[in-house]
């Protein structure tokens, strides 16, 4: 059978390292991605020269009429799809909540939440002889981010009770859906939350003193995807050096 997967959000940091390490294993790989065509394109790129098979894709994982041809199109380019990573996921500048607008909040919650709950349902109707998912949430969902991130935490913490509930679902239907939950990890999100040397700071108070890299994350995506773990679903990997 061949394996083909979509990585949202695939063309740089966590997303970037797990579409490479997935087709390095045999995969066949949808790099989708927002605005970042370029980045995208790379990825497929050095994809390619290590003898893998990738095309990137652009769509708004937000909008149910983009997931839909996100997925007609990988199903055109790669075949039916057996494997999902939701990546996506965006936050704003660090902020306290009396400062944050409905407006910034409705945004995060559509382009965390939506895009997963989008994608799922697209891949379900396609893992027909099952198949496995993993959602990309974060270490906030249970911290809370107070200070900076409450309603990017807020938006991983639905995305935490999306897995756990779709797990239960699909359970009978051969098709895994499982977590993983980041925590200081070094990418560019951290500049786009308004503090760049976020892990420079906060590392003195990671047990293993360090943050992590996409790659490490994409290790434990990549195992809760293969038939190693077969018997796993309804569960989460926190990847954030014992935080």
């Amino acid at each position: 059978m061949n394996k083909v997967v979509i990585v949202t959000r695939g063309s740089r940091g966590i997303g970037a390292a797990t579409a490479i390490l997935l087709a390095s294993k045999g995969y066949r790989v949808c790099v989708n991605y927002l605005k970042q065509h370029d980045a995208a394109q790379q990825v497929v790129s050095q994809i390619e020269q290590a003898g893998g098979i990738a095309f990137a894709c652009q769509a708004d994982v937000s909008e149910q009429s983009e997931v839909e041809q996100l997925f007609s199109q990988t199903n055109k380019e790669l075949g039916a799809v057996t494997h999902l990573v939701n990546n996506a996921g965006i936050l704003f500048t660090q902020s306290r909540l009396i400062d944050i607008d409905v407006e910034r909040f409705n945004k995060v919650m559509q382009s965390n939440v939506t895009s997963c709950f989008l994608c799922c349902r697209a891949a379900i109707k396609e893992m027909k002889s099952g198949g496995a998912i993993v959602n990309v949430s974060s270490k906030a969902s249970i911290s809370g981010a107070p200070f900076e991130y409450i309603d990017y935490a807020a938006s991983k913490g639905a995305m935490d009770s999306l897995t756990k509930g779709l797990s239960l679902e699909l359970a009978g239907d051969n098709i895994r859906v499982n977590g993983v939950r980041p925590g200081f990890i070094d990418t560019d999100m951290h500049t786009d939350g308004g503090e760049p040397d976020r892990i420079a700071r906060l590392s003195p108070q990671i047990p293993l003193q360090r943050g992590g890299t996409p790659l490490e994350v994409a290790n434990a995506i990549a195992w809760l995807l293969s038939d190693e773990a077969s018997y796993v679903t309804g569960s989460f990997i926190d990847i954030a050096g014992g935080k």
